[in-house]
């Protein structure tokens, strides 16, 4: 059964060797081998969906197109295309052929349906293990799942769809119906405009925030998706900003007169931000209420303290310090005191971010004149570094915890910036669409 895929994901994660090995020629369960150093992606079936109105034709193609694209995108799935199809579904409550998918190797087949009233659009799917011949995701009873939603936002119908297909099969959370915050880069390197954006997590929808006038770096999206947290230079001294995606209306947050403010980032309840301070020649971590403005400083040494980032229950932070002589790694508990480090490999360690799992932290490494992207686990065991590059940098976690996007910027004085993502067992690496270049992501939770 696609049930036995659970925990697929968390042995990847553990840096197993993975490869699903079904029998294509009996109808037995699929099953897991611990054995080969790739992971067979899973082959799945999605004919378009079934229009069940006039105006959802173009609608119901696209719908399945968007689902097709997210599942295959994660590298665990592979479609097959439609020229080798034996029977259609041409009626969405119709009995499965499961002879014809099992015939072309589908173990997976997902079906669908799309009305269209005036500016309203209701999307039912179902799910089916093809050599099982049962159906999942029928947690109702009334046949398979929907979703309503407006004709503007299809698009995260799709996702929500292939969200609940990607948790069912492989037992994860989902991640598609998500968006990214970045810098939007264009111009030679000596000259880069830049200005924030937001897009959906695959590129579509992308809508600027800002505009060039001046530098903003690290937008950090809150914990509700509502709202980014950026530094800009537009006084001439970096301050940290607060900006609502909605409306697009920002507010500077305090700081004190001829100081620094950086590397903001949101706590788990979006009440309090953590960030650097640079005032007298040392830069220490501070934390604020977002409301009151009141803040509180949370290290106190020689060092350069920067690019804080809480756990996922608030208690802890992590960041970078070169308190030991060069940059690394250190916990802390939120409200300050002593902290641990926990990188210990060659090299310099910075921009760490906690996994929204809580069991990893992801950082940036510099090692022998080459980048990477890493996760380690909270003691500093475990270290894999899933990029190597001239320059990568910028970690951030998808909202499951299973997929990082980062920076990378080419060599040379025509060298660019752009968008990657990687999965935390290093594979799946492949460049993000935008239209120009980017930096500095940072990825939403899921939508509401």
């Amino acid at each position: 059964m696609l049930t036995r895929l659970l925990g697929l994901l968390a042995l990847c994660a553990t840096a197993a060797t993975l490869t699903l090995a079904p029998n294509a020629s009996q109808a037995q369960p699929l099953r897991i081998v611990i054995d080969d150093p790739t992971i067979e992606p899973l082959p799945f079936a999605v004919p378009s969906f079934q229009p069940e109105s006039g105006e959802a034709g173009q609608l119901a193609v696209d719908l399945a197109r968007v689902v097709s694209e997210d599942l295959t995108g994660t590298g665990l799935f592979r479609e097959i295309p439609a020229s080798a199809y034996i029977s259609t579904v041409s009626d969405f409550n119709a009995p499965v052929e499961y002879a014809d998918w099992k015939a072309i190797n589908a173990q997976a087949l997902i079906t669908g349906a799309v009305n269209v009233s005036g500016n309203s659009v209701n999307v039912k799917f179902r799910v089916y293990d093809v050599f099982s011949g049962e159906e999942l995701l029928d947690s109702s009873g009334q046949g398979g799942l929907q979703f309503s939603g407006t004709v503007d936002g299809w698009r995260r119908m799709a996702h929500k769809v292939a969200d609940a297909v990607y948790s069912r099969i492989t037992g994860e959370g989902g991640y598609f119906d998500s968006r990214v915050v970045f810098v939007s880069e264009t111009g030679p390197k000596d000259d880069r405009q830049k200005r924030l954006a937001v897009m959906d997590y695959d590129g579509a929808n992308l809508k600027y925030l800002t505009d060039s006038g001046s530098i903003v770096l690290a937008p950090r999206f809150s914990p509700s998706g509502d709202r980014v947290l950026y530094t800009s230079y537009e006084s001439g001294f970096p301050r940290i900003y607060v900006l609502d995606i909605g409306t697009v209306q920002r507010r500077a947050l305090q700081s004190a007169e001829g100081s620094m403010a950086f590397a903001p980032r949101f706590s788990p309840s979006g009440q309090t931000v953590v960030y650097s301070l640079s005032q007298g020649g040392n830069t220490d971590i501070f934390s604020m209420d977002i409301n009151s403005g009141q803040s509180v400083r949370l290290t106190n040494t020689p060092a350069i303290e920067t690019a804080p980032s809480f756990s996922p229950d608030g208690s802890k932070i992590v960041f970078e310090s070169d308190r030991s002589g060069s940059p690394q790694l250190y916990v802390m508990p939120a409200t300050g005191g002593e902290a641990t480090r926990i990188s210990f490999g060659e090299g310099r360690y910075g921009t760490p971010v906690w996994s929204p799992r809580g069991d990893l932290v992801a950082f940036t490494k510099q090692n022998k004149g080459r980048f990477h992207i890493g996760v380690m686990r909270l003691d500093g065991s475990e270290e894999r570094l899933l990029t190597a590059s001239f320059l990568d940098e910028g970690p951030t976690w998808a909202p499951n915890g299973r997929v990082i996007m980062f920076a990378r910027e080419t060599q040379g004085a025509g060298g660019s910036s752009s968008l990657y993502s990687v999965d935390i067992s290093g594979r799946n690496l492949k460049p993000v669409r935008t239209p120009e270049g980017g930096s500095d992501p940072s990825w939403s939770p899921l939508q509401q």
